[in-house]
């Protein structure tokens, strides 16, 4: 039974160290002499079961155990009263409390109540392990086996291990930030409790305050008149993802500092300093010193919040994952659609695998929906994409698009080797609009070889005109 921890609250110093030495054998046991200082360990080291006196002298018990239920339901609180008072030992029970104990206390009565609540303890921890069971396996996937990404994980996985240490999340805009941000999340000792998301972004500069820190009655005009509360007390014991926070205004980067290096706030309106255990994750797609040397970001703050820094690579830098990330997206949506697609044709595949995603992974997520929603299947072909072929990049063109694109092969019957090179550096310019350098690049070939072949091609172009 030692497992079992015991908080006993009493500012009767004989019963803390009389009962506290009694039990130590039985049970992992911590005193205090007062409710507050018992709740701020409640609130970073839950126990199984409170002893918790009737008569302290900051707070009454049964204020004290109404805060305790509030924090954690699932905690046992067995009251000590120095009188058989009715009202308030029938106040305790609907409060929540599991038992009651009337002084003076001997060692005896307090451990067989102590005892009887084992078997509901026992049933508690086996109910959170099935949750907590079945909230991993439920956890975000994260898609490949590219060293790229898998780095990040294992970095990922070394970081979530401290509660509360703040994470900067950095990369381009679809490459999975908030997926990173909730893996964080459930490989953390907070995966219990709440994962709360905002977009800096997309809420007005004017209600970003309240959004984070909540207001008080009557705080402004409109506010509602029994207050609200902010993100950051909703996600206590949890995780808060601050995406885009690129775009947090100035005024609230200040009050988030706060928040950072104290753990404590004020509601907007509010008078009462607040206090919660928090980890915050910031998410963006921008360059951060950037904008400090813009006056936009504060430069403290971007230390605060990058204590870690997680870099999320692009698809364009983890190219083996695109094929298993379609492939993923694929059963998704034929799910989703009730429609039997099974995979993708040579064709499509080759395409995927080197055409440039600006979109990342929410760019071929997005891809694949369309093409199983339009497509008939039972696999996906070149028309059901409707990618922009435009944006290959520097890549090769995949030799299923060249059949496509009705250019001649190489047969028995030969092949007109200038017809070729005149298709593609027509292309090329086409896709660089004109510009040679670009069409130079896009084509792998050194500038002034370019200019040439151009040259050589618009006369050979004037002397057929001229026939």
């Amino acid at each position: 039974m030692i497992d079992f921890s015991v908080y006993l609250v009493d500012d009767d110093a004989s019963i803390r160290k009389g009962i506290g030495f009694g039990l130590r054998k039985y049970y992992q046991i911590k005193t205090f002499a007062c409710a507050g200082d018992a709740i701020e360990a409640i609130r970073s080291e839950p126990p199984d079961l409170v002893l918790l006196d009737i008569g302290l002298p900051d707070m009454n018990g049964i204020e004290a155990l109404k805060i305790i239920k509030s924090m954690d339901s699932r905690i046992l609180v067995i009251m000590i009263t120095g009188f058989e008072d009715v009202k308030t030992v029938i106040s305790a029970m609907k409060l929540g409390a599991y038992d009651y104990i009337i002084k003076p206390v001997e060692l005896e009565p307090v451990k067989n109540s102590i005892d009887n609540s084992l078997s509901t303890i026992r049933l508690q921890k086996e109910l959170l392990g099935i949750q907590e069971k079945t909230i991993r396996e439920n956890m975000p996937c994260i898609i490949g086996d590219s060293t790229a990404i898998q780095d990040v994980m294992r970095f990922v996985e070394k970081a979530a291990q401290s509660p509360d240490t703040p994470i900067l999340i950095t990369g381009e805009s679809g490459t999975g930030k908030e997926l990173i941000a909730q893996a964080i999340h459930y490989k953390s000792p907070f995966f219990k409790g709440p994962f709360i998301t905002i977009n800096c972004a997309a809420i007005p500069k004017d209600l970003i305050e309240s959004e984070l820190f909540g207001y008080e009655k009557g705080a402004f005009s409109g506010a509602s008149v029994t207050g609200k509360k902010g993100l950051i007390e909703q996600a206590h014991n949890g995780t808060l993802l601050l995406d885009e926070i690129g775009d947090l205004q100035l005024a609230a980067q200040a009050k988030l500092l706060r928040f950072l290096e104290t753990g404590k706030f004020f509601k907007l309106g509010g008078t009462r300093e607040e206090a919660a255990k928090v980890r915050i994750v910031s998410a963006t797609n921008k360059n951060i010193k950037e904008l400090i040397e813009n006056d936009l970001f504060r430069l403290d703050l971007y230390y605060r919040i990058s204590v870690i820094e997680v870099k999320i690579p692009s698809l364009n830098d983890r190219r083996e994952d695109i094929l298993p990330i379609a492939r993923y997206f694929l059963a998704v949506f034929s799910q989703k659609f009730n429609k039997p697609f099974t995979g993708f044709s040579q064709e499509v595949e080759e395409l995927l695998e080197v055409y440039h995603w600006e979109g990342n992974i929410r760019e071929i997520k997005n891809l694949i929906e369309r093409a199983v929603l339009v497509g008939p299947g039972p696999t996906v072909d070149l028309e059901d994409l409707g990618l922009d072929i435009s944006r290959m990049g520097n890549t090769s063109v995949p030799h299923s698009l060249q059949r496509d694109s009705g250019l001649p092969r190489l047969s028995e019957a030969g092949i007109d080797l200038e017809a070729v090179e005149r298709h593609y550096l027509t292309e090329a310019l086409k896709l660089a609009d004109g510009n040679d350098r670009k069409a130079a690049q896009l084509l792998g070939m050194n500038y002034y070889a370019f200019r040439y072949r151009k040259k050589k091609m618009a006369e050979t172009e004037g002397q057929n005109h001229d026939e």
